[in-house]
């Protein structure tokens, strides 16, 4: 939906089932229709932050029946796509997707080829004129770079040919496109100094006008669950990114899981492991991030044997739903993240206008935390962002 200050907000529905082209539809039609119908007037054009898969991008740019009748069904519809989630690139979900989330990398021209063709199916869906984004993994994830300068060229390769790819597309279409990087806990780069480092990487060269094709094409998707985990504060992240001259092309808006790890909050925690998803945890002793764990298992077996010695926080890469406060009498969480980025828009509009909510966890939440429908979480999501942007004078 469209809010103050050309700003778009939307869900991102890699929250649904949906691989093929014909699963993601179905979705679209069976929950995002009915959490329009919730939320958004129905004289009023309604924001959908899309995820589509290498397969399901492939068979609805093969088949032009099929794209063309979607496009009929969101102008009858009143949707408008204006954000493509391009992060997953296979399954994810009801299997293990684990670290293979970050496969193919940004090393691979499978990820080049599939991210220009999820740009070329936006600018065949999304309004005229109208600006879209992609979201993507911050390059690699850690574990896979075991060559960093090889592999670091190849990823800054890559992405300067996805540039050059968005510099073509907008010679033909004239639309503002681009590519956020998504920075996030073990991922190749994962807080906003390594964000910045990473951009300097990729500039370093150029001269002046190649480097500024590149900084308007390509920039950060920024997560609000991602960076608390991190343990950064809004105003100093944010901050930090914008005195680089980087530039914040998507905003996720969603929470994550803390807590202090007294051995009955460790044990409610267990609740919170799954096979599908990495929960990576990182540990504040004092002010100082004092351990890192790819998933959550690990965390908890390292507290095992620890004994006392298990940090002073945790936070936890869970994607808690934004309205819902986890038990508080083991949990918090970190929505004060979401409502500090926030106050800082409210204050200086206009250096973002695309925010997706994105707690695609639903069908792994503890049953406590999970709404009977996940068309009524999504509402309540709404509600509670909606909310937030009025108290800063943005709705």
């Amino acid at each position: 939906m469209q809010l103050q200050h050309g700003i778009h907000l939307g869900y991102c529905t890699n929250i649904h089932r949906g691989e093929t082209w014909d699963e993601t539809f179905a979705g679209l039609d069976q929950y995002t229709l009915r959490v329009r119908s919730r939320v958004c007037p129905s004289d009023e054009p309604y924001g959908i932050g899309l995820r589509l898969s290498a397969d399901a991008a492939a068979e609805l740019a093969a088949d032009r029946g099929k794209l063309d009748a979607f496009r009929r069904w969101l102008d009858v519809n009143g949707c408008y796509v204006f954000t493509i989630n391009g992060f997953p690139y296979g399954k994810f979900h009801n299997t293990r997707v684990k670290e293979q989330v970050y496969a193919p990398d940004w090393t691979s021209s499978k990820r080049l080829e599939y991210t220009n063709l999820l740009f070329d199916l936006l600018c065949e869906i999304a309004p005229a004129g109208m600006s879209g984004s992609v979201s993507t993994l911050p390059g690699s994830f850690k574990e896979f770079i075991t060559d960093d300068a090889a592999q670091g060229a190849a990823i800054c390769a890559n992405l300067r040919a996805c540039s050059d790819h968005l510099d073509r597309l907008r010679e033909k279409t004239g639309r503002d496109l681009h590519l956020g990087l998504e920075p996030e806990p073990l991922g190749w780069f994962e807080t906003t100094p390594e964000t910045v480092s990473f951009f300097d990487r990729l500039t370093d060269g150029l001269d002046g006008d190649a480097r500024s094709r590149v900084m308007r094409n390509l920039g950060v998707n920024y997560d609000t669950c991602h960076l608390a985990i991190e343990y950064e504060e809004p105003a100093e992240a944010i901050g930090r990114l914008r005195d680089a001259g980087i530039r914040v092309s998507k905003i996720h808006l969603s929470s994550a899981l803390k807590l202090t790890p007294a051995v009955a909050t460790r044990d409610r925690l267990r609740a919170f492991e799954d096979e599908v998803y990495l929960h990576q945890v990182v540990v504040r002793n004092g002010a100082e991030v004092a351990h890192r764990f790819r998933d959550l298992p690990d965390a908890l077996d390292w507290a095992e044997k620890s004994g006392e010695a298990v940090g002073d926080e945790w936070r936890v890469h869970f994607h808690v739903p934004i309205h819902a406060q986890p038990e508080t009498a083991f949990f918090a969480d970190t929505r004060d993240h979401v409502s500090g980025v926030l106050d800082l828009l409210g204050a200086d509009p206009g250096w973002c206008d695309h925010f997706e909510m994105e707690t695609y966890t639903w069908e792994v939440l503890p049953a406590e935390m999970r709404s009977t429908d996940v068309v009524e979480q999504l509402v309540k999501e709404y509600a509670w962002c909606l909310d937030e942007f009025d108290r800063v004078g943005l709705k």
